[in-house]
């Protein structure tokens, strides 16, 4: 039936009010460099917010850069990530991880949108933005965990910002395993979303085969 979990096909799971307010701020930000003039912006809001699932989404920002294949702006590399040199349009490209009695891995070099979608019921999803490139100077992360648990991996050069709300769960920022290297060009991750009987945890670890760095010091 209509909105069943379909595991096969996230595209088909049904929309939160945080992923109409995202598709909206994409539409707004779009308008705001001339790319939709005010009747599209308008026509667009208002099928964003009568979308029911993520596939709805597709046909109203597939035209806009950094919101579907095709060309894309350059890439924001962070300092701490490895030089990606090829194009940006030959990585993967994950808008969405879903975990139902399963799990997940979002990890290696990958492009990220400006919009990921992450749901687990009873699973467990892994989104390692360590090696990722990002598409974007600003990133959402839409994370929700019902009896689940989510980990949302940076570097040490990446903002972040958590927005969400456990519910006798815990939605938030992790003990983090190295300091914080923040800078002009670090892009910043908005986290959103619930943890409803599970966990959404952000953690700032060393990237892929660097020895750990403790907070201020040099791990012997």
């Amino acid at each position: 039936m209509e909105g069943h979990l379909d595991p096969a096909d996230p595209m088909r799971l049904r929309i939160s009010d945080s992923d109409r307010h995202a598709a909206a701020e994409v539409l707004r930000e779009a308008a705001g460099e001339g790319r939709l003039d005010v009747d599209e912006l308008e026509e667009r809001l208002e099928a964003t917010y009568a979308a029911k699932v993520y596939a709805d989404l597709v046909p109203i920002l597939a035209d806009l850069p950094g919101t579907a294949p095709g060309p894309h702006p350059p890439a924001v590399r962070r300092p701490a990530a490895p030089a990606y040199s090829g194009r940006i349009e030959d990585l993967p490209r994950h808008t969405s991880s879903l975990a139902i009695l399963s799990g997940q891995d979002r990890t290696g070099v990958w492009a990220v949108p400006p919009v990921h979608t992450a749901f687990t019921l009873m699973g467990g999803i892994d989104v390692d933005l360590r090696e990722a490139v990002f598409t974007t100077p600003e990133v959402v992360i839409n994370a929700n965990a019902v009896m689940g648990g989510i980990d949302i991996i940076v570097n040490a050069a990446t903002r972040v910002e958590v927005e969400g709300v456990g519910i006798m769960g815990a939605f938030e920022e992790g003990r983090a395993k190295i300091a914080a290297e923040i800078g002009p060009d670090s892009p910043l991750v908005r986290v959103r979303g619930m943890a409803l009987m599970g966990a959404v945890t952000v953690i700032r670890k060393p990237m892929p085969g660097q020895g750990r760095t403790r907070l201020g010091r040099a791990s012997s």
